[in-house]
């Protein structure tokens, strides 16, 4: 890692966000993180200037993802690329069986009942257990989810966050999704732009890293990223402006 600030923006590049805690601060829920005005208006002013080569990718779902960035409707891949929305609009999802995602989803509403303080978050593809509000409960929730997985068997992963363990598709991940990005215009061709977070971001930074793009971990932590922001604060600063 340089651990410097990443080369200011250039207009022929192809940039992908990650969203909570990249464009959005973390909050205590899910449902609370909002990305700022200010983020907003930098993110549709780099899409104007690079000609729609910038996507948002995210645990979260697509309709999340459109919820929080309202009037954008730019490329974006859901549930770290379970779900993914193209330049043209066309969305592609994972083929995966639903009777055992459902099972784990019923197991854990059971174990969120009996845990006060987890948050079980359905996505679709995925399932998201928190314990944000209830940090003692880490290695019990971690626990939890590895016992999942070994029922579930090798078609799904366990993936740890920021006080967030997921059960996640293991055919896709961040990286597979920019990758596909860079297979069609407008990002074809063009040198990649990755920033992230957390350690579910790390493919990405590995995908970028081996395309010679630019790796950017925002925040604290080690990671395999080149460059490294402070904060959402900071990425906004280092977004263009209006």
């Amino acid at each position: 890692m340089n651990g410097g600030p990443p080369p200011p923006p250039r207009p022929e590049w192809a940039y992908f966000f990650d969203i909570d805690g990249t464009l959005a601060a973390l909050a205590p829920t899910p449902d609370e993180a909002r990305p700022s005005s200010e983020v907003l208006a930098r993110v549709a002013t780099l899409v104007h200037r690079t000609g729609g080569a910038v996507a948002l990718v995210s645990g979260r779902p697509l309709r999340e993802i459109d919820a929080m960035f309202p009037g954008l409707a730019i490329p974006a891949a859901g549930q770290h690329g379970a779900e993914r929305r193209d330049a043209a609009g066309r969305v592609t999802r994972l083929a995966l069986p639903a009777a055992p995602l459902a099972m784990a989803h019923d197991e854990l509403a059971r174990v969120v009942v009996r845990h006060p303080g987890l948050l079980l978050e359905p996505k679709g593809f995925s399932l998201a257990l928190h314990y944000r509000a209830a940090p003692h409960l880490a290695s019990f929730a971690h626990r939890t989810m590895r016992a999942l997985q070994r029922r579930l068997g090798a078609e799904f992963v366990v993936q740890a966050g920021k006080r967030v363990v997921e059960l996640v598709p293991a055919s896709s991940d961040k990286g597979v999704a920019i990758r596909a990005f860079l297979a069609d215009a407008p990002f074809r061709g063009r040198t990649p732009v990755f920033l992230g977070d957390d350690v579910t971001d790390e493919h990405a930074f590995a995908a970028v890293n081996a395309l010679g793009g630019h790796s950017v971990k925002v925040g604290p932590g080690p990671s395999g990223a080149r460059w490294r922001l402070a904060s959402v604060a900071a990425v906004c600063a280092w977004l263009p402006a209006a």
